[in-house]
């Protein structure tokens, strides 16, 4: 969910509210300033938390889970802010000119799922290789590297630690390349779909029988 938009509309629908409330408490029913401040800041919690709830389901509605699947979800989300967030630390730490288009590559793919699974949680499914396997790994392969590679003086077994590292965190570009494949996979379908039944309309369309019994209809 957008928790700007949300709140947003929250707020849209909650101030009005404890406005209506505040005017009919002292105005309608005599009660004291205080009082009815009291009662329109109650209602307005209330409102807000009405609100809340019925956007939320709606949500979760549209995305076809339970409020436990999205707190599980959630759950893994927010941890995977915290992996991502070290990723970002690790890989603009390193100085290496020669791993920068693929560091910057790995961390457009982890923030494009990210963001794709925050949107649509139920996307989460598509993705749990990279949530529970892939992220892990390119994280603690980051901070070894950035580790080894800021030592002042390297030594033969560093050099090959740092090769070796830089190897598998190709591999595991190609590994994150195919998770965000597997994530956007249905949409590619749909879209191929769409595309065919495109064609075949023009295609009919163009069809010079078609344009015969066209103009006959004419």
């Amino acid at each position: 969910m957008n928790r700007f938009l949300t709140f947003l509309v929250q707020s849209v629908v909650t101030a009005p509210s404890a406005v209506t409330v505040w005017f009919l408490s002292y105005f309608a029913f005599d009660l004291t300033f205080l009082m009815s401040t009291a009662i329109s800041l109650a209602g307005g919690v209330i409102v807000y938390k009405i609100t809340s709830g019925v956007m939320t389901s709606r949500f979760l509605k549209k995305q076809q889970l339970t409020r436990k699947e999205y707190r599980y979800i959630k759950k893994n989300l927010d941890e995977a802010k915290q992996k991502i967030s070290r990723l970002n630390k690790s890989l603009f730490s390193i100085r290496d000119l020669s791993t920068l288009k693929q560091r910057l590559e790995v961390l457009r793919i982890t923030r494009k799922i990210q963001s794709m699974t925050q949107a649509e949680p139920r996307r989460f499914y598509k993705a749990e290789k990279f949530y529970f396997s892939h992220l892990d790994s390119v994280v603690e392969l980051t901070e070894k590297y950035r580790f080894l590679a800021q030592q002042p003086k390297k030594s033969h077994e560093i050099d090959v630690s740092l090769y070796e590292t830089r190897q598998t965190l190709t591999d595991l570009t190609k590994a994150l390349e195919e998770d965000l494949y597997h994530v956007v996979e249905d949409d590619l379908d749909s879209l191929n779909f769409e595309i065919d039944v495109a064609k075949h309309s023009i295609k009919k369309l163009n069809d010079p029988k078609t344009i015969d019994e066209s103009r006959r209809l004419k």
